[in-house]
């Protein structure tokens, strides 16, 4: 199976401009049979079909790399580990904390970042308006985790001064961005390529007015 795997993430990669080198895709393929053998007792994602998963879950999550700015982020209801953990396995010189209230959760990742050797990854256990970091963060992610004014609102103790939201979503969001709260500037809407897969999906970039 795993040959497959490596397979069918050599050739979706090969339709983005990523920058995954050998090590990096052998541990991301790692992540997927992890991922396959604990769904059947965790039950961490509706997605039965490993190889469905690399296009579905790793590469979905992958093409949010090139936004990425700054060092420290957080993966805000990372459920799995996503998108948080193909991020960090790609990007091993910045800093990620992943987050979720479900305790089954927290252990499959824990157990994942300590199988694969990711010094860069730490897992949470604590809802978000309860989780008090003892440093902000450049980045606040979420992936499928709440509406635009709910992250805002729930996460906004998270965020650098010039930190950014970013949240992963399927189809444009208009009907949410209309309802964004005063202090928060739409910086960009990116329209996201994952070959392959089926549906719309946008990356929105929010930030924090100062003064």
């Amino acid at each position: 199976m795993k040959q497959q795997l490596v397979s069918t993430l050599n050739r979706l990669l090969a339709d983005t401009e990523l920058d995954v080198n050998e090590h990096q895709r052998d541990q991301l393929v790692t992540l997927v049979t992890l991922l396959d053998k604990w769904n059947k007792a965790f039950n961490l994602t509706s997605v039965r079909e490993p190889n469905a998963m690399v296009g579905r879950h790793i590469v979905d999550s992958l093409v949010v790399s090139p936004y990425l700015e700054g060092q420290r982020f957080i993966d805000v209801g990372t459920g799995p580990g996503l998108p948080g953990l193909p991020l960090a396995i790609i990007n091993p010189d910045k800093e990620f904390v992943l987050l979720d209230s479900l305790g089954k959760r927290i252990r499959f990742i824990r157990m994942v970042i300590h199988h694969l050797g990711l010094t860069n990854v730490s897992a949470v256990e604590s809802r978000v308006e309860a989780y008090q970091p003892e440093q902000k963060f450049d980045g606040v992610l979420s992936r499928a985790f709440a509406s635009l004014d709910d992250m805002v609102s729930w996460c906004a103790h998270l965020l650098s001064a010039k930190g950014r939201f970013l949240a992963l979503k399927g189809q444009y969001p208009e009907s949410e961005l209309q309802v964004l709260p005063e202090h928060l500037t739409l910086d960009k809407v990116y329209p996201l390529i994952v070959p392959e897969q089926e549906g719309e999906r946008h990356l929105v970039v929010l930030s924090q007015r100062l003064g």
